[in-house]
């Protein structure tokens, strides 16, 4: 198995997340997040609250951690917390939290004809249960024990008796109109690649076919039909794309051309409408709840990211890049990881943001919250990711940074991939190559989307292959040991804009819809490379600045300072009437400490009227 250690930014994040949140959050059968599987605090639990997740999230997360650093107290804590898990799973595979009587096999009450997908008494347990599976596989796949995946297939089966036998519908099971509950396709799809039974291929196709036939649901006949991201049943952006995830593997799994099709439509309406500058999907605007995508088209700088928004993000991303091998998933992810994602972690590893915003004060959640382990999920995405063998068998770089890779190939032996540079700031990256025999292979390496001019040279000498933006660079020749690509991604400040329009809605006599702008805001904000930047308060007080941007070259104003001796990259923007305004990059904004203030998009003067 192909070995990936980062360093660098995300490789300090992965040790923090290691030594933090997953060395202490969990340690045995008392912790807060566990004890509540007990059975005795199991038979009297009514609340339908959704804690459970932690034990899924945390066995995934953990198993990975511990897998790639060989940490020994952790794997310890990792073996005592599956076991006490499986010893509580009831004979009927029953692996949650809720008392007897709120459990997703019990039938409900018929809902109300309003009911709209809101919270019940058993929201959570097929969630639970959700990442229950996906926890104990990835357990099993680092460390095998026949007791681990059996606990994973009893609540498969169990899931299958209820929705076959039981007659119950899944999407009574979760809120969002049952999204909460169809995220089931994903452990379901992973049941059945981990064990070849057919029985989990078919609950996975049970639950697509009854999220499509729910009439505020109809998952793949709304995203076949084209409809927004944001129209896809409340258009909660967790759990939509959690479900996308699901559909992914059922294409992997199936061939599916309809899941692809659906998958690459919301995808695409994702990234173009839905999305930061920092990569994390956001919502909160416009009268939407603070996790549920905006209506496409909808700015504003305060506009929430949902830390687990941005994990299922990248896990859609993951899954994409695996089928298609294409550049630009590597990149979604790279961005997600460099911006939103690392700036929503503490440094210590153990607080975390349940939200982050472009423009609004860092704020550390509470113990409780979903957030702070998918945070840690979605860190521990990203060693598998950033160097692997594609489906060609080529070692594909897909995220930069400082690491190294080694993977076994055939011809070569060992292979090992340094990669030395201070990237995601700028600076070249220099990738060594160490083999064991010299040998012919492809050496894939993303040119990013924004690195127009990107030169790759070996030993000093041109490369002589192809450098386009949003694709991979394929080097294909026999390596020595010792070999040198050196990749020149040319790094300039670029300025943004985004405009948030405030329009008034109203009915005409004959029933049609009037929208008149009444407001207009324009709004800019300044990237690097694969980082957003930001700066603090401004002159130490101001949550907001109006800007007046100069007349002259971009280049004039908009400039790279001098690095200090803290290494961090800053970049000015003078606009010749006042002091210059000094950005940073943006997920570390403030030091990252809690109550920092973070600004990336200033709004600017209004144009004069024509």
């Amino acid at each position: 198995m192909p070995i990936t250690r980062l360093r660098g930014l995300l490789g300090d994040a992965l040790n923090a997340n290691l030594h933090g949140r997953l060395s202490h959050f969990i340690v045995d059968e008392h912790s807060p997040a566990i004890a509540i599987f007990a059975p005795a605090h199991r038979q009297q639990n009514r609340e339908g609250d959704w804690y459970g997740e932690h034990a899924g999230k945390w066995l995934y997360a953990a198993a990975k951690a511990a897998a790639r650093s060989g940490d020994e107290a952790l794997l310890t804590h990792l073996r005592r917390i599956a076991d006490f898990l499986v010893s509580t799973q009831e004979a009927d595979g029953y692996l949650g939290t809720y008392a007897p009587e709120r459990r997703f096999m019990r039938p409900q009450p018929p809902k109300p004809a309003s009911w709209d997908g809101a919270p019940s008494v058993r929201t959570w347990d097929i969630w639970t249960h959700a990442y229950l599976i996906l926890g104990l596989l990835e357990l099993h796949r680092h460390f095998p024990e026949p007791c681990y995946l059996d606990a994973a297939r009893r609540i498969g089966d169990l899931c299958w008796r209820t929705l076959y036998e039981g007659g119950i519908d899944i999407t009574e099971l979760g809120n969002h109109h049952g999204m909460s509950a169809t995220v089931l396709m994903d452990p379901a799809v992973e049941l059945y690649f981990a064990t070849g039974e057919q029985r989990y291929l078919d609950l996975a196709q049970c639950v697509l076919q009854q999220a499509n036939d729910h009439r505020e649901l109809a998952l793949l006949p709304c995203a076949l039909a084209g409809v927004d991201a944001a129209g896809i049943a409340t258009g909660k952006a967790y759990q939509l794309e959690w479900n996308l995830v699901g559909l992914a593997k059922l294409h992997k799994a199936t061939g599916n051309e309809d899941c692809r099709r659906a998958v690459d439509h919301l995808w695409r309406s994702i990234r173009e409408h839905h999305l930061t500058l920092g990569g994390g999907p956001w919502g909160g605007v416009a009268h939407r709840s603070r996790e549920v995508f905006n209506p496409p088209g909808v700015f504003s700088p305060y506009g929430y990211v949902e830390t687990c928004s941005t994990l299922s993000w990248i896990q859609l991303n993951r899954e994409l890049l695996a089928i298609t091998g294409e550049a630009i998933y590597a990149e979604e992810i790279e961005r997600s990881a460099y911006n939103d994602l690392l700036g929503a972690q503490a440094p210590d590893g153990e607080d975390w943001c349940y939200y982050v915003f472009p423009n609004g004060r860092r704020v550390h959640t509470t113990y409780w919250r979903c957030c702070k382990s998918s945070g840690a999920m979605g860190l521990e995405e990203l060693p598998s990711i950033a160097c692997a063998l594609d489906g060609d068998g080529d070692i594909a770089v897909h995220i930069y940074g400082p690491g190294e890779s080694i993977f076994t190939l055939s011809e070569a032996g060992d292979v090992r991939i340094a990669q030395h540079t201070a990237y995601p700031y700028p600076d070249d990256i220099r990738l060594r190559i160490s083999v064991e025999r010299a040998a012919r292979f492809a050496l894939k390496l993303r040119i990013p989307t924004w690195a127009e001019g990107a030169a790759l040279t070996i030993g000093g000498e041109d490369a002589c292959v192809a450098t386009v933006p949003g694709q991979y660079a394929v080097i294909e020749r026999v390596w020595q040991d010792g070999d040198e690509v050196v990749a020149r991604f040319p790094m300039r400040p670029v300025l943004h804009r985004a405009v948030n329009r405030n329009v008034q809605e109203s009915l005409a006599p004959d029933g049609s819809e009037v929208r008149q702008q009444v407001l207009r805001f324009d709004y800019a904000a300044v990237t690097c490379g694969p980082l957003v930047y930001a700066t603090g308060l401004i002159d130490g007080f101001k949550i907001e600045e109006t800007l007046r941007l100069p007349d002259a070259p971009q280049d004039a104003w908009l400039t790279p300072l001098p690095v200090q001796d803290d290494g961090i990259p800053r970049i000015a923007l003078d606009p010749g009437y006042r002091a210059p305004l000094v950005f940073t990059p943006y997920f570390g904004t403030g030091g990252r400490v809690d109550g920092a203030w973070r600004l990336t998009w200033l709004q600017l003067a209004p144009e004069p009227a024509p």
